[in-house]
């Protein structure tokens, strides 16, 4: 007999957004110094781990190589951002530019990380109805049905998340990103049940924009603050244990 699964597995990872950018010429480097320039009013924050990936055939001499790294600086007017290898580390430095042109280099936050503070999640998935009804039917004893076939998919999903004094806090920082302006880079990963081993979690996985958050205080209750989203693109559904 197959066992139900209880919310206790669940869990709620995300991407943060604004940490997301893809369209990185090589001009955006430096030739020397530390500073890459990635686009203004993004929503990357000190020590927010990230990837920086290169094209194919860019030159290897004297850039700052591809790799993981965590964010040292980010100057949201200037859109100039620095790197450390380590959290807290010196930034890294480059002696000459990368070498590409027909395409893009990007620097994006690393990977899904769990928020904590969260007190339950919902994603709900609909599909289009679409009327394929015909006129002239033969009429009979009762009336006509009319016919449907199936259309497009949607999806959105809420999260109940607990507001903390924590700055820091992932949780915080989700609610806050609903009124961020580029919402490049957000994703959820949603558990249905989280397992030592990825290939045994069963999740919901796709990129998102956050559409709004609800705010209420009272004196009985923690202060939960309901985050809603939807996905911008297909979700991947992984329901096996294989």
């Amino acid at each position: 007999m197959a066992t139900v699964l209880s919310g206790t597995s669940g869990a709620l990872y995300y991407k943060p957004a604004g940490t997301s950018a893809t369209t990185l010429a090589n001009t955006a480097f430096p030739s020397s110094g530390a500073n890459i320039t990635v686009g203004t009013y993004l929503g990357f924050q000190v020590n927010d781990p990230v990837t920086l990936a290169y094209p194919a055939g860019e030159s290897t001499s004297g850039i700052i190589a591809a790799g993981d790294y965590y964010v040292k600086t980010y100057a949201a007017d200037t859109g100039i951002i620095t790197l450390s290898s380590s959290v807290g580390g010196a930034a890294v430095t480059a002696s000459a530019q990368p070498v590409y042109t027909t395409k893009d280099g990007s620097l994006a936050y690393k990977e899904f990380e769990a928020v904590g503070n969260v007190r339950e999640w919902s994603f709900e998935v609909t599909r289009d109805e679409i009327d394929v009804t015909s006129i002239g039917q033969t009429a009979g004893q009762y009336a006509p049905f009319k016919t449907f076939i199936t259309g497009f998919a949607d999806g959105s999903g809420s999260a109940s998340v607990y507001f903390t004094d924590d700055d820091t806090d992932k949780a915080n920082r989700l609610i806050e990103d609903v009124i961020q302006n580029s919402q490049s880079g957000t994703a959820f990963r949603l558990y249905l049940d989280k397992l030592g081993s990825e290939a045994l979690s069963r999740s919901i996985e796709f990129n998102a924009v956050l559409t709004s958050a609800s705010f209420s205080v009272n004196p009985d209750d923690a202060q939960v603050v309901e985050v809603a989203f939807r996905p911008s693109a297909a979700p991947t559904f992984d329901f096996s244990k294989s």
